[in-house]
């Protein structure tokens, strides 16, 4: 018997993390962590659906932390399965996790010495940097169509998503007396976007599909589109004499922000200025990148041969230092500060919303999708105050929001990824998506001709046939 569990990015879009029962044990399909709502992530992030010493393999669609940000914690509760994902995605996670780890480890610290009232309040990480080291000996990196036994007459085959460096549809096959072939998604990337290649098209036909949701209900912008309101944003923001924030998740948004920017002094669209990427993360995972131009599209390869390194070009300063980091909240001068994370939830991004969001003279940039209960949720709906380390804070600095930066798909990919395959489905789960996004994208599959469409619970269970 073959049965089907959600338990992560099921009704929201974070925290994906789906079952596979196999009659030797469950599968996992992702193992990420939720981020939203301290409480609520806290009580989430310290469960699993399944007892970690029983899993039998950990297939893993792509490194952003709400895919793959887990994996330790799994680890340090007794997993010692193989954790199978493509090459690229093993170097990212092996720098992503440990920097998880430092984050959670400096978080607890933070609180504990300065808003726990007593010891009574004290908290502990979910997981140190030692665990996040711990768990790299179990990463199996495999290449892009390798397919790879991880149960008996069981493989994985991992096609590009086209989502961020790495990221991969995970296909999977059940050959034993009735074979199933299954399509988990990850997340999908998009068609035209700069710097990697598009998802594979056309996806191999399956008999059930597992399909992120994000933007199933909306259209993205073009890329020269993007490119120019962001030029737009920051040379208004310069001539107010302030600062522009962008918060963004350390692989892929940080790396098309910088692309763009570099673009755009280049064509004339902005005029050359301080550049800041403040994250040690963003920093190593723009090194990561800089080794795999295999990875990238035939645009990049052409800007990199004609105009030399796309991340840097003496136009971007990286900061790893502490020291440096404070330094930005004293320069006054015009400047652009990239800061992770890109839900704002953690990280140097948290500091410098803190401490920039009550001048009106500043501009905050939010450039991806804000799960909901998330600090970047809260600005993107412009609340009056906000709640940072357990304080209150205008915001009145300016918000622009650029979903155009999005490395999901949106509903016009979706439509040209599913439509072949969607009328020889059996039966299609949407998951990763608000509920907007949910009844868009099963609308659009029975549209496409899929006979069963389920959005699942946490919890839900489905036997596939």
């Amino acid at each position: 018997m073959v049965e089907l569990e959600f338990f992560g990015a099921a009704q929201t879009v974070t925290g994906s993390m789906h079952v596979l029962h196999l009659e030797e044990g469950p599968v996992l399909l992702d193992c990420g962590l939720f981020q939203g709502r301290r409480e609520w992530a806290k009580k989430l992030n310290r469960k699993f659906p399944i007892r970690p010493s029983d899993v039998r393999a950990v297939l893993l669609s792509h490194g952003h932390i709400d895919h793959s940000g887990k994996i330790p914690l799994l680890v340090s509760e007794g997993c010692g399965a193989p954790i199978y994902t493509t090459d690229a995605t093993a170097d990212l996670c092996k720098v992503m996790l440990t920097d998880s780890g430092h984050i959670h480890e400096e978080d607890a610290r933070y609180w504990n010495e300065k808003r726990a009232a007593s010891p009574r309040e004290y908290i502990r990480p979910l997981y140190t940097v030692e665990d996040a080291a711990n768990a790299q000996r179990f990463f199996h990196g495999v290449q892009y169509g390798q397919s790879v036994p991880f149960a008996d007459r069981c493989t994985a085959t991992f096609i590009e998503a086209g989502h961020i460096l790495g990221s991969a549809c995970v296909l999977v096959e059940v050959n034993r007396s009735k074979p199933i072939r299954i399509l988990f998604t990850g997340d999908l990337g998009r068609f035209e976007l700069p710097i990697l290649r598009d998802p594979t098209n056309p996806l191999p036909d399956v008999d059930y599909l597992v399909t992120e949701s994000t933007y199933a209900n909306r259209r993205h912008d073009t890329p020269t589109a993007m490119k120019e309101a962001v030029a737009r944003i920051v040379n208004e923001t310069r001539e107010a004499g302030g600062k522009v924030i962008i918060p963004a998740f350390s692989v892929g948004r940080t790396q098309h922000i910088v692309y763009f920017l570099s673009q755009a002094i280049d064509e004339g669209l902005l005029k050359p200025l301080p550049i800041y990427v403040d994250s040690p993360l963003s920093v190593r995972v723009t090194d990561i990148f800089k080794r795999h131009p295999e990875c990238y599209d035939e645009e990049a390869r052409d800007f990199w041969r004609e105009q030399g390194e796309i991340f840097s070009r003496g136009l971007v300063s990286y900061i790893t230092e502490v020291s440096r980091s404070k330094a930005l909240n004293h320069d006054d001068e015009p400047c652009v500060i990239i800061s992770a994370s890109g839900m704002c939830e953690a990280g140097r991004i948290v500091h410098h919303l803190k401490n920039n969001i009550e001048d009106e003279k500043n501009t905050v940039i939010i450039v991806g999708f804000q799960a909901q209960h998330t600090l970047g949720r809260r600005i993107v709906e412009r609340r009056e105050e906000l709640k940072i380390f357990g304080r209150m804070y205008k915001l009145l600095a300016r918000v622009e929001v650029l979903n155009g930066f999005s490395a999901h798909a949106d509903a016009e990919d979706f439509r040209r990824l599913l439509g072949p395959i969607a009328p020889k489905l059996k039966g299609a789960f949407a998951v990763h998506g608000e509920e907007e996004q949910l009844d868009a994208m099963k609308g659009m599959l029975t549209d496409l001709g899929c006979r069963k469409v389920y959005d699942p619970q946490p919890g839900e269970k489905f036997k596939l046939k």
